[in-house]
Order: C-alpha cells, then structure tokens, then sequence
C-alpha cells in the first residue's frame, strides 16, 4: 500500500487530485481479490457450516456485505467488511434486538470450531457490552496469510426479496417507527436495510472517488483529533452525494469543486438539513408525520436515507465543531488552487432540502 500523509493531500494543486485518488486511494486489483476471498470464505461459513449443530433451528436466508465493501467506496490498505446476517428465525424488529446475542455467540462459537480444525484463523474484539449488536473478528486465511477485520450483524429479513429498483412498502417503515419509538431507539435497526445501500452502489464512478477523497481526508482529522469523538463518516459521505446531486449531477466534474463544495457544507454544519425520498416518502400520513419531526429537530439532521429513524448527524455537536474549523483551515491549502493561483469555486448548493410545510 502506497502511503499518503495529510500534508499530501493538502499540497496537492487541485488539478492533481484525481491523480491522488489513483494513486493512493482506489484499492489495488490483488488487495480486491484478497478482500473477496477472504468474504467468500466467511459467507459460506455462515449459509452452509454456521448454525448446523444449534439447538435452535436456525436458518440463514441470506447474507449481504454492507459498508464500505459493499457500497464500492473502500479506500486501498482498509482490509474491513461488514456481513449482514438475515435469518429467518427473527420475525420483527423486537425479535432482533432480544435474540441477537444468543445468534452472535452461536456464531462466535462455530468460528472457534473452524478454527481448531484449521479452516482458517480468528482473532476477536473485546466487548463490555452485554447485547452486543455486532460480532468483530480478524480472519486470516491459511492459504494467502492476509488478515481481513470483519463485522457481522444477525438482522431481521424486514425487506424480503430485493430487486433493482426495489422500494419497500409503507407499512414496512411504519413498523420501524413504532418499535424505535417504542424502544427511544432511533437507528438501531439499520442493518435491517442494508441492501438498500445501492443507493450509493450504483452512483457514478467519479462521484465514488469523490467520496473516497472525503474519506481520506476525514481519516485525516481522526488522526489530528485522538480520542476526540468526530461525526459518523457516513454523514460525510451523505453530505458528498448531497452536494454532488445539488451542484453537479454529471458523470464527470471538477473534482476539487465537489471537495470544497463539501468542506463548506461542513462549515455550515449548524443550517444543514438534508434527506432523501428514494425509499420512504410524506405520501402515508403516518411516515410523513414522523418524517415532519425529523426534519424540524435541532441541526444538523443527515436522514439516513434507508432508514428515516437514522438521523446520522445528531448528537456530536463538539464533534461536527472540531471537523468545521479543520474544513475551514482546509479551504486555504495548496489542494484547492487553481493552476493560474485562483481559487477554485465551489458548486452551488443550498443547506437545507426542501420539506413540504416546513
């Protein structure tokens, strides 16, 4: 993996940046094969071995890889895939939340059974929490010797089949809301809607090197802000489709247009309310009242836009503070030069998307 320091980034001349996407943040076509394999090795694991010996009959439906992997906005040298786990055992939201740690250990413990008999080795993270939603684990394969880190999340099947241009049905998000508010539990069933990621999946190509650039440069103030809690990196990758889909909306741009447009959204993070009607809509009153409330909570609201109960901007106010005053020191940098010595301009974009009554 080809290293690249913060101060790369940032003396970069804008023309360059696509340059610096290629070279230092698209994943290599080995370092592919090695994740894919290393996912293929986990995914038959758990559709054909996992739960054979269980007490519980238990049954996987399906397995879908979320994140970054799935969403095709990986950065090279980050070897982490997150598996959602759909099983049929679980027939609601509450069924999810109560029975996941009994799925989770089941798991843990075929993972060891493996590897004793030396299909494969695994580390485990630590966990203080008594229903942990997610199993973490470091795979290393016997044949490459590569270390992958993986995440896998037992979530209940609440979409059924998916199909390309799939949108779920009303009632589907009404239950959501009921259980989430039920339990004051916003955005914990968002695994259940992971295949709905193709709303960033099947985005252009250079929007998604867009993203991979926020990324890095995100990573960057993570390193810059140690222990010093940041918003969700999937904030900031909705505030770059947001801002390419308000400024741009072509297949090929101006790169350091759409990073700067992004940073100064981030500057302006207090005004930003932003969302989505791809899967969910006003159109059933009762999804469009709970929408209405989302919407005018305080700012900044980012909805998930799979999931309305997910604001991924809420409750890190210091967080976003830290990363707007690091965007603004950005937007002085070398990286958003023009060739003649100008400044390159950003795209504009409105903070707020319009809501009906709002």
């Amino acid at each position: 993996m080809a290293t690249c320091s913060r101060m790369e980034l940032a003396n970069t001349p804008a023309r360059f940046l696509d340059k610096f996407i290629e070279d230092h943040l698209l994943p290599d076509t080995r370092f592919r094969e090695q994740v894919r394999e290393a996912v293929d090795i986990i995914c038959t694991f758990l559709k054909e071995r996992c739960f054979r010996g269980a007490t519980h009959r238990m049954r996987v439906s399906k397995v879908v890889k979320g994140g970054s992997s799935g969403k095709g906005t990986a950065l090279r040298g980050r070897s982490d895939a997150d598996l959602v786990v759909f099983l049929t055992n679980l027939t609601s939201f509450h069924e999810q939340l109560e029975k996941r740690r009994e799925f989770i250990r089941e798991i843990r413990s075929q993972l060891k059974a493996c590897q004793r008999e030396k299909m494969f080795e695994v580390t485990f993270a630590l966990t203080q929490r008594s229903n942990p939603r997610v199993l973490s684990f470091e795979l290393r394969s016997l044949q490459r010797q590569q270390q992958v880190e993986f995440d896998v999340l037992p979530a209940f099947d609440a979409l059924g089949h998916v199909t390309r241009g799939y949108r779920p049905r009303p009632q589907v998000y009404v239950d959501l809301i009921e259980e989430c508010t039920a339990l004051g539990k916003e955005g914990e069933f968002s695994t259940c809607f992971t295949e709905l990621q193709a709303f960033l999946k099947q985005r252009p190509t250079k929007l998604k090197s867009l993203i991979r650039l926020v990324k890095h440069w995100y990573q960057r103030c993570k390193e810059r802000f140690v222990k010093k809690p940041l918003p969700p990196q999937y904030a900031l990758e909705l505030l770059t489709v947001y801002a390419w889909e308000r400024g741009s909306g072509e297949t090929e741009f101006n790169t350091a247009r759409g990073f700067r447009t992004v940073l100064e959204l981030v500057t302006r993070y207090q005004h930003l309310r932003i969302y989505w009607t791809v899967y969910y809509d006003f159109a059933d009153p009762r999804v469009g009242r709970y929408l209405a409330q989302q919407l005018a909570k305080p700012r900044p609201v980012i909805l998930d836009p799979a999931d309305p109960t997910g604001n991924m901007a809420t409750g890190n106010r210091k967080g976003w503070r830290r990363l707007a005053q690091e965007a603004d020191a950005w937007l002085t940098l070398l990286c958003f030069q023009n060739w003649d010595g100008s400044r390159v301009s950003s795209w504009d974009v409105q903070v707020r998307a319009p809501a009906p009554s709002l």
